[in-house]
């Protein structure tokens, strides 16, 4: 494989960095500078970082981002006193392992992962071994088996922070925004996270009664990798959409690829006669198309794990950083868009969006 080297700091070096991956699509690159090994810094030493994601852009670019902020807040800064490898694998399993297989040679304080099919790569090659690992922004750290929960301390070595909002703390949103709303459509990508998160749903269902009015139809597409992927994905959804309009009150965005990025949101919109809630704040603030949305924040996810990496750094074990749920949630509200579908917001919603209402 043939590699490249960038410096991983300035606004112009990011500019760069993303127009090679957006010509080159999935190919190989590194994100790196090369300080001497022992140069003088506040922490004494050069620190290695690798960073694994499992796509380029939204989430996985605003998450990486905070958590090197992060890391810069903590005194850990490129150029100083941290070397940085990054890849993107494109959710590309094969290719991933093939990445995380020649990264292997090196030697790495810590890897950082981001999103579920990087946990995966990484779950098969590193778990049980020294290497401290931390995830962030996976659907289900429990299903992939990195840890089993996250009230004890990590099994082996694998930490972090999963992306989603609680299931239950969303269908109390969407009870909230929409109290007549009884059924709901869900058309999601046919991968590991969706199985889990959908999964959670439909037991929320059985088991809570508070919930046990609603109902969730739920569809799938195959999975398409590949920066292009998820505007694939949703045309193939056009006709699902058609087809659940008339039986839903609301379609609801999935915990996936195809709920995080753009072109879900637009179709919905464009083809359907009902509301659709988002997943991520881009969902309302840049008018992909939902209504309204609550949303893990991606800067908390990506303060969170830099943390985490910042005790591992500081010579703390693994198995006594426990795993976490983003600390924080944000709300946003599309008024033209709930005017047009006949909803009211409750005073309260407005108040925790905030900033994040589009008039």
């Amino acid at each position: 494989m043939r590699r490249r080297r960038w410096t991983y700091g300035s606004d112009c070096d990011m500019i760069w960095v993303r127009a090679v991956m957006v010509f080159a699509g999935l190919s190989l690159f590194f994100l790196t500078t090369l300080p001497a090994i022992g140069e003088h810094s506040s922490h004494g030493s050069v620190y290695r970082l690798l960073i694994l994601d499992s796509q380029l852009g939204h989430p996985y670019d605003e998450v990486r981002e905070a958590m090197l902020e992060g890391l810069a807040g903590f005194g850990y800064r490129q150029g100083e006193n941290l070397e940085i490898v990054v890849h993107a694998l494109g959710n590309d399993l094969q290719y991933g392992e093939a990445i995380l297989k020649q990264e292997l040679d090196r030697p790495y304080h810590v890897v950082y992962v981001g999103g579920t099919m990087a946990t995966m790569v990484a779950k098969g090659l590193l778990l049980g071994k020294q290497q401290p690992v931390v995830f962030a922004s996976p659907t289900d750290p429990i299903g992939i088996g990195v840890i089993d929960d996250f009230h004890t301390p990590p099994k082996a070595n694998f930490t972090g922070v999963c992306y989603p909002v609680p299931v239950k703390a969303r269908l109390r949103f969407l009870r909230h925004l929409m109290p007549k709303a009884r059924v709901f459509g869900m058309i999601y990508a046919d991968m590991p996270q969706s199985h889990s998160y959908n999964g959670w749903i439909r037991a929320l269902l059985e088991q809570e009664p508070e919930f046990k009015d609603i109902h969730f139809l739920f569809r799938a597409v195959p999975l398409i990798g590949g920066e292009e992927g998820d505007k694939r994905m949703a045309e193939m959804a056009v006709p699902l959409i058609r087809e659940l309009d008339g039986q839903v009150d609301a379609f609801v965005k999935s915990n996936d690829q195809l709920g995080t990025r753009r072109h879900f949101a637009k179709v919905a919109y464009d083809h359907a006669t009902k509301p659709l809630i988002g997943m991520v704040r881009n969902d309302v603030m840049e008018q992909w198309g939902a209504t309204a949305v609550v949303y893990p924040s991606h800067e908390s996810i990506g303060r969170q794990a830099a943390d985490m990496i910042r005790r591992i750094l500081s010579g703390e074990p693994v198995s006594r950083i426990l795993p976490q749920w983003p600390a924080r949630f944000g709300y946003a509200v599309d008024l033209p868009k709930t005017r047009q579908f006949g909803l009211t917001v409750p005073i309260g919603l407005l108040q925790l969006a905030g900033r994040n209402i589009i008039k």
